[in-house]
């Protein structure tokens, strides 16, 4: 029977939420291991998981949730301690697992904690497994273990060697990164012992950043979301380059030796130059989200590179490429797949393929990596409930008056974001201050409306 692909536990990234409230409770995250055990138990071999985490408090209170309720479906469980999002993915295929899973909320601060699910492949699970294993919470005691069958734990000890391995491997053989400075943000994430590990054994010289977490301190002005102490850094060490990660290291922001951000979408720009140069670039050309920038597809169109656009999530972004048989694609945050090497978004190795472009160059990253003109873009974000300000009137109102006043010339995206109470506004075009003026509008219809909700709420107090 087709499960109904209604998600409300599920986001586009998994399950997420405040630590110790709904649904990341001890409780609520032990149902959901059962019901995951239930719908993905398939015949009568000893099914294995792998669990990996990132650096945040609550991963403590998590992990060992999901390792009971995976037991008690009498599921073996492989437990490798704190390690990036991808690595939890290379390693469910390398240990011939039955599941994988990653304990992170991305970027999110630590006060938020998630759960991301990996199928056999390697391949985060789809939407219609999602709605089954929610259909299945609260239902799985029924199929709980006999006490003789009760699933076992043990930790991998060496999985952070491995992982390192796997991420080396993508580098070109015969490269190395000796004579490079690089400055690496590890965001006191789940990266900050393998990143800089590989780096150094490639021959770079490394100044790390972000690599004592302490439980709270992940992404906090840090990593990805808060690159300034990265860009400070490369300018004040005379380093030829910054690789800024997050908190599960899934995403990439590179800065060049004059501490500007090159985004995502320069960053695939460059990797699709070289790999179309090499012959590595599938015909299927490249894949990205409604999110990347104009200067960027009309890069790519010069190029005679394809590009297909999906919805927001490198979910999405994976099950086209995987569909259309790409073997590039991402998002503009910094997502990276590089299908050739990962199943999913990996920052240090998408860091590699930059990294080998420059020494191969032998110019400076500011030459190498930034490889068109961006239209300008803005984005701007409401916390609010975003399906609730999308339903407006009001908001409806602003949107149509800013896609009127952009026409032709520009594009603009609002949409409620998948992972947190905000309605995610984004304008581009050639007028930058045109494209200004449309955002701040929208930006007021949606905050009013936020307030008019709240004063309504006290009220009904």
């Amino acid at each position: 029977m087709r499960a109904s692909t209604t998600r409300r536990l599920f986001g586009t990234d998994g399950v997420r939420g405040t630590a110790n409230s709904e649904p990341i409770t001890a409780e609520t995250v032990l149902k959901v291991a059962m019901a995951a055990g239930m719908v993905l138990r398939r015949g009568d071999h000893r099914h294995l998981v792998v669990i990996g985490k990132d650096t945040r408090l609550s991963g403590y209170m998590v992990e060992p949730a999901l390792t009971s309720g995976f037991i008690a479906m009498g599921m073996d469980v492989v437990l490798v301690g704190p390690l990036p999002t991808p690595a939890i993915a290379m390693l469910t295929r390398s240990l011939r697992a039955d599941l994988g899973v990653m304990i992170s909320a991305s970027h999110n601060p630590y006060e938020d904690n998630g759960i991301k699910f990996f199928g056999p492949d390697g391949y985060k699970l789809s939407d219609e497994i999602e709605a089954a294993i929610e259909a299945h919470i609260g239902r799985a005691a029924a199929s709980r273990a006999s006490a003789a069958h009760i699933g076992r734990a043990k930790r991998l000890d060496d999985a952070g060697g491995r992982y390192i391995e796997f991420a080396k491997n993508s580098f070109p053989r015969g490269l190395r990164l000796d004579g490079l400075r690089v400055v690496v943000d590890c965001a006191h994430g789940a990266a900050y012992k393998v990143a800089p590990t590989v780096l150094w054994e490639l021959g770079a010289e490394v100044i790390p950043l972000g690599v004592a977490p302490d439980g709270t301190n992940i992404n906090r002005d840090c990593g990805t979301v808060a690159t300034k102490a990265m860009q400070r850094e490369v300018v004040a060490q005379g380093a030829d380059l910054g690789i800024a990660l997050d908190g599960d290291a899934d995403r990439l922001i590179v800065a060049d030796e004059s501490g500007r951000i090159l985004d995502g979408d320069q960053l695939m720009g460059l990797i699709a130059m070289e790999w179309q140069r090499a012959g590595q670039l599938h015909s299927a050309g490249v894949v990205a989200t409604v999110m990347s920038n104009l200067g960027f597809e009309r890069f790519l169109a010069e190029k005679s590179i394809p590009l297909t656009r999906t919805a927001v999530g490198d979910r999405y972004v994976v099950e086209e490429m995987r569909r259309i048989g790409a073997n590039l694609g991402g998002e503009q945050s910094g997502h990276i797949i590089l299908s050739d090497y990962s199943t999913t978004g990996d920052g240090l190795i998408a860091a590699l393929q930059v990294l080998a472009a420059v020494v191969e160059k032998e110019a400076p990253v500011s030459q190498v990596a930034s490889v068109f003109t961006a239209v300008p873009q803005i984005l701007h974000n409401v916390r609010c409930d975003g399906a609730r300000a999308l339903a407006s009137d009001v908001v409806k109102a602003a949107i149509g008056a800013g896609e009127k006043r952009l026409g032709t010339k520009g594009r603009l995206l609002v949409r409620k974001s998948g992972t947190e109470p905000l309605l995610r506004i984004m304008a581009e075009g050639e007028d930058a201050a045109l494209v200004a003026s449309v955002i701040e509008d929208i930006a007021a219809a949606a905050a009013e409306v936020a307030t008019v909700e709240t004063v309504e709420g006290n009220a009904a107090e």
